[in-house]
């Protein structure tokens, strides 16, 4: 046993697992090792063994962001999480070979720069959250929450733009779904085709006020549509960073966030880990084992 601990790698592997991934508390947890392996380990005694792994999160969490920083193309999303009863902000950055969390006490678009220092990579890919703006050389904005808007729209009555609008929308996802059976000259022509479309869309006139507003935001984002359709690697939306941060927005429903900072810094490094791992096919458990044993490696 490592000095200071009674505790060997399985059991503190398997309490940060239970506590990060399926979201058992403190007191739950104690119960459940009592019950299921007659092993006494206090509320005091987990916060100890979270405390002495964070060291090793923070190591892998450096390696997870220079890997990161090599990426061409990065998805992010962020969502609030609650710090010692205080409002925070939780991040995500998603590379095809890197996964980073970080929680922060602003939604500023600083956080996303204090990572990215001074790199920048080829697409940013994001909502319309200003905060997500100018990352990076391109942007493509998530079609799924235009999508939303534009449903917005016809909810409130608009008949003339906002359906032609949600078509034209989902046709270019249709061809972006094509894209590994298509040539690069196939793909350039429908990005054109989708450009003019919207071009035409655009000068539709509109008269209800919903299809007006979403009108002047399309207007505003259109140069960030149809990235994905010329660029194989990108998505046309950002629901890779949505589906890795949602874990943590259930952690944060069922336990209402964090007491501490450093018990957020633990969950953000633990996510980062797991979240890293499964990208080549690992689990989270397995994750977490190789990095108390010392052994985690960023592929």
């Amino acid at each position: 046993m490592a000095p200071g601990t009674p505790f060997g790698p399985g059991v503190r592997s398997l309490l940060l697992y239970l506590h990060h991934s399926h979201h058992v508390g403190f007191e739950r947890l104690s119960r459940m090792m009592k019950d299921l392996f007659g092993l006494a380990v206090s509320e005091g005694a987990i916060a100890n063994a979270f405390r002495r792994v964070r060291t090793g999160l923070d190591e892998a969490r450096a390696a997870i962001k220079a890997k990161l920083l090599t990426a061409r193309v990065i998805a992010s999303d962020e969502t609030t999480t609650r710090v010692d009863g205080v409002t925070h902000w939780q991040w995500v950055f998603v590379s095809d070979r890197a996964v980073l969390h970080d929680i922060a006490p602003r939604r500023a678009k600083s956080v996303a720069e204090t990572v990215l220092g001074d790199y920048r990579p080829g697409v940013w890919v994001s909502d319309r959250y200003a905060g997500q703006q100018d990352l990076a050389l391109a942007h493509q904005v998530c079609l799924a929450h235009v999508l939303r808007d534009v449903q917005y729209a016809i909810d409130c009555g608009d008949t003339v733009f906002a359906p032609k609008i949600r078509d034209h929308l989902r046709w270019a996802i249709r061809v972006g779904k094509r894209r590994t059976e298509l040539k690069d000259s196939t793909l350039v022509a429908y990005a054109a085709k989708a450009e003019r479309r919207l071009d035409t869309l655009l000068a539709i006139p509109v008269a209800h006020p919903a299809g007006q507003i979403l009108q002047r935001q399309i207007k505003a984002w259109r140069t960030k549509f149809f990235v994905f359709l010329t660029d194989r690697e990108v998505p046309p939306t950002n629901n890779v960073s949505e589906r890795e941060i949602r874990p943590s927005v259930v952690f944060r429903k069922v336990t209402n966030g964090f007491r501490s900072d450093w018990g957020a810094q633990v969950h953000a490094g633990y996510r980062s880990v797991t979240g890293t791992a499964r990208l080549k096919g690992q689990t989270a458990l397995q994750a977490v084992r190789d990095l108390v044993n010392g052994t985690f490696v960023v592929a």
